[in-house]
């Protein structure tokens, strides 16, 4: 399954599928912001948290008044600044964060494009990763290392997968909607491979 693909299947998603499928990689992104928070004693990993439960409310219950304005307030103190920490781990906390704060704000204005764009900072976040950790071996990170990673590999088919889940998944209900979370973290890592 070629990179472009999972994201032109995204796009072919209705705005509901979207939504729920980029809640589910925030999912697998979370546990990132965790372990930095830990190692660094910065953030409230809980707040996070709330917010994307929050937002799994919302998709289930589009009624529901819930404020992603005050959200958003609680999430935006809680991401690092890249210049604060000298540490690898502050990029994929940024990343789930970001990922994070463009959920709410797609929710808020209904834009989908918000949704793709998740997609796109988790595949961001393991190609750093994989940079990383080859530029630690001293292998030149080019891009056909990068893409031909096993990391990289299985971001793509993970997010093939929740895709296929996300297709045949139906109408939008609470039991889905947790299998689907279930079947994100099935793996037990992150989206860059760390146990979670």
């Amino acid at each position: 399954m070629t990179k472009a693909n999972n994201f032109q299947r995204i796009r072919e998603l209705n705005y509901l599928q979207q939504a729920v499928l980029a809640a589910a990689i925030i999912e697998r992104m979370l546990p990132n912001y965790g372990l930095f928070s830990e190692a660094t004693q910065f953030g409230d990993e809980l707040a996070l948290r709330n917010a994307l439960n929050v937002c799994w409310e919302k998709i289930l219950l589009p009624k529901s008044k819930i404020s992603f304005e005050k959200q958003i307030e609680k999430v935006e103190p809680n991401v690092p600044e890249l210049a604060q920490f000298d540490m690898f781990g502050t990029y994929p906390a940024i990343d789930a964060a970001t990922a994070l704060l463009g959920l709410m704000h797609g929710l808020m204005t209904k834009d989908e494009q918000e949704f793709v764009s998740i997609a796109k900072i988790s595949q961001a976040t393991v190609a750093r990763y994989v940079e990383f950790v080859l530029e630690s071996d001293d292998i030149d990170a080019d891009n056909k290392s990068v893409r031909e990673h096993p990391l990289m590999q299985y971001e793509i088919e993970v997010l093939s997968e929740l895709i296929d889940f996300v297709e045949n998944m139906g109408r939008i209900t609470a039991d889905n909607t947790k299998s689907l979370k279930q079947h994100a973290l099935a793996d037990g890592q992150t989206n860059i491979g760390l146990a979670i």
